[in-house]
């Protein structure tokens, strides 16, 4: 059974930094579709991000310039750097997987397994 365990949320202050690191817990994690979305109180869960298992890899357009994807197969796990954070960014970050052969830019209809969520609180 796939699961999911994101962390390294917490309280920043604006401008500051954080990285969500998501573990998942099969072995054929390298050949998966990876995900960070986010949801704000009384808002939908929104895409952030995406990484393909070649890398590949897609930011929206309101986070681009500030936060990264990445991934390290050998630890199967998915990052998410986030710079110049903003209160805005407030949200809880989740993270998800597919195995289907689609692009990085692919929103939540995709993704099978979903991770419990970290907080991030951005103050200013």
């Amino acid at each position: 059974q796939v699961q999911l365990v994101e962390s390294g949320g917490g309280l920043v202050q604006a401008g500051g930094s954080l990285r969500l690191s998501c573990v998942a817990s099969v072995g054929t994690f390298s050949i998966s579709m990876m995900g960070w979305f986010r949801q704000a109180p009384g808002k939908e869960r929104e895409f952030i991000a995406g990484i393909s298992r070649w890398s590949s890899t897609y930011v929206v357009d309101s986070v681009k310039g500030r936060f990264t994807i990445s991934r390290d197969n050998a630890k199967n796990t998915v990052y998410l750097q986030m710079n110049y954070l903003k209160p805005e960014d407030t949200a809880v970050y989740y993270c998800a997987q597919t195995f289907k052969l689609v692009s990085p830019t692919s929103t939540s209809d995709v993704y099978d397994y979903w991770g419990q969520g970290t907080q991030v609180t951005v103050v200013s």
